[in-house]
């Protein structure tokens, strides 16, 4: 099965966001144990790109079985960089040409963001792979389903506003799959060093995706 394919299977991208590499690694571990299989690896606009590439790295390394991508592309340099640190799909908020045509020339998955029809459109005519519909929270999963009525042929991501209480009702109204960041990885759990409970929630997740 492709790595698209995988990701409509398996519902859920687990987002790891300003994390050291340490802390990254942990977490993943949790995740994968849970039954996480995607990990996203998240850019930091305002710091240095270097710890982010090191946790692609590492996480791959450490966990084969996790399949793991980057978050927060903004340049075609950040999806150079990731694509050297191994990641498999590149993420971004925003729908930028240049960053899905490098991102398909690397034969990666490309997974911009959008959230009106005629930012969809342009995503997906411009080779975008999965739209990532962004920020959900400003909307509700009645808008998948009106937007899957015109634009069947195109996979939604459900982003930034996924938790336990609408997880199933975005998937039910068509969503491709869904990412959830601090929902599965609280900042707060990670500086308590409460990584079981990270495992625990993984698992809730996972279960209400099946």
């Amino acid at each position: 099965m492709d790595l698209l394919s995988l990701i409509g299977t398996h519902k859920i991208i687990a987002i790891l966001r300003k994390l050291t590499c340490e802390e990254a690694v942990k977490a993943a571990g949790c995740l994968e144990n849970a039954g996480i299989r995607f990990v996203e690896v998240t850019f930091d606009a305002a710091g240095p790109s270097e710890n982010t590439l090191h946790s692609i790295e590492t996480i791959r390394r450490t966990y084969p079985g996790l399949h793991v991508g980057a978050g927060t592309v903004l340049t075609p340099q950040q999806v150079h960089d990731a694509y050297q640190a191994g990641a498999e799909y590149i993420i971004s908020p925003n729908t930028d040409p240049e960053v899905i045509e490098l991102t398909k020339k690397y034969d990666l998955v490309s997974i911009p963001g959008a959230l009106s029809p005629t930012e969809i459109v342009l995503a997906y005519s411009a080779g975008a792979d999965i739209v990532k519909l962004f920020p959900v929270s400003s909307v509700d999963p009645s808008y998948i389903k009106a937007l899957k009525g015109p634009l069947p042929h195109i996979p939604l991501a459900a982003v930034g506003g996924v938790n336990l209480t609408n997880i199933k009702s975005f998937l039910q109204a068509g969503a491709y799959c869904v990412g959830i960041g601090s929902e599965i990885v609280p900042r707060s759990l990670i500086q308590k060093g409460d990584y079981q409970s990270i495992e625990e929630a993984a698992r809730i997740y996972v279960h209400e995706a099946e």
